[in-house]
């Protein structure tokens, strides 16, 4: 069954793009990751464009955010104000890539530098998950014990001026950095469509030094509203973002990852870690490959 993307302007089979976002879906509740950076290299292997591919996957990820967030401020495990402050920094970073993304645009190369992005993305992410799941199952066989984590944050942070008190957090830091770690997501959300999260996360433990308990939901605080103003920047600048493609990625997406929450729950976590790091890199491999292959049509035609 065929439909119409008026956006990427061209027809496409609704049960693969519901199957798409299912396979995201399944992804997102088996590993606990939005899927995001997933999204947009699926799309555009399948064949829609990338600069709608990157648009409407930030749409998705608006949409596959709410309930998450709204679950973890039930919780309190929210830290409202160094959330704040990195959308701020979001915001920043979205004009910031909508500028960027305009020139690249511009010139011909932001379908190029979007495959090139993810290649260096995916695969610096990939093999850095798949090291240190590797580690984890070589100390489980070993019976070797994991060196503790020191929560601290980095030494550049403590360097930063005019300090701020973030008490869910147990941080007394300068706004700069979060706003800087925003910033950058908001720049890799506009020009990627991805939400982030899995960058954010990583650098909120081991730089900022932020407790674990709120470190998800600050995460998803920022992704949604990061995501909210991308959209709304794409959609005013680019005019890129096809809400037809969106809604049935979404419609996937939410069935797959309930479907992807039982599967978890069944399987270790060291070996699910594992999986992904390898379904990162053969994404990424594919999409080095594909920057290189050439294409059956060399020229294509753009109506504007």
């Amino acid at each position: 069954m065929d439909l119409y993307l008026p956006i990427a302007n061209l027809p496409v089979n609704i049960f693969v793009i519901v199957g798409l976002g299912g396979i995201v879906g399944l992804l997102s509740g088996m590993f606990g990751v939005g899927g995001g950076f997933l999204t947009t290299p699926l799309l555009i292997f399948y064949g829609i464009p990338p600069t709608v591919a990157a648009a409407s996957s930030a749409t998705q990820v608006t949409g596959a955010s709410v309930s998450g967030v709204i679950s973890h401020l039930a919780r309190d495990t929210v830290d409202i104000r160094m959330g704040s402050v990195m959308v701020v920094g979001g915001i920043l970073g979205a004009l910031i890539g909508a500028g960027l993304f305009s020139i690249l645009q511009a010139i011909g190369q932001i379908d190029t530098v979007i495959g090139i992005l993810y290649v260096v993305m995916l695969g610096s992410i990939g093999g850095l998950m798949a090291w240190e799941s590797i580690q984890t199952l070589v100390r489980m066989k070993t019976g070797a014990q994991a060196p503790p984590r020191k929560r601290r944050h980095h030494p550049l942070i403590a360097a930063l001026p005019m300090r701020w008190r973030f008490y869910k957090s147990g941080l007394y830091i300068s706004p700069l950095a979060p706003l800087l770690l925003g910033m950058m997501t908001g720049i890799m959300t506009m020009l990627l469509g991805v939400g982030g999260g899995f960058i954010l996360v990583p650098a909120m433990l081991y730089l900022l030094g932020m407790t674990t308990q709120v470190v998800v939901g600050t995460s998803l605080f920022q992704v949604l509203f990061v995501t909210m103003a991308t959209t709304l920047v794409h959609s005013v600048t680019t005019k890129a973002v096809d809400l037809v493609l969106a809604m049935l990625l979404l419609i996937g997406s939410v069935t797959g990852a309930q479907i992807g929450t039982r599967i978890s729950r069944r399987m270790q976590p060291e070996y699910l870690r594992v999986i992904l790091a390898l379904i990162v890199l053969i994404v990424a491999i594919r999409m080095a490959l594909g920057l290189g292959w050439r294409p059956d049509e060399i020229y294509t035609l753009e109506i504007r």
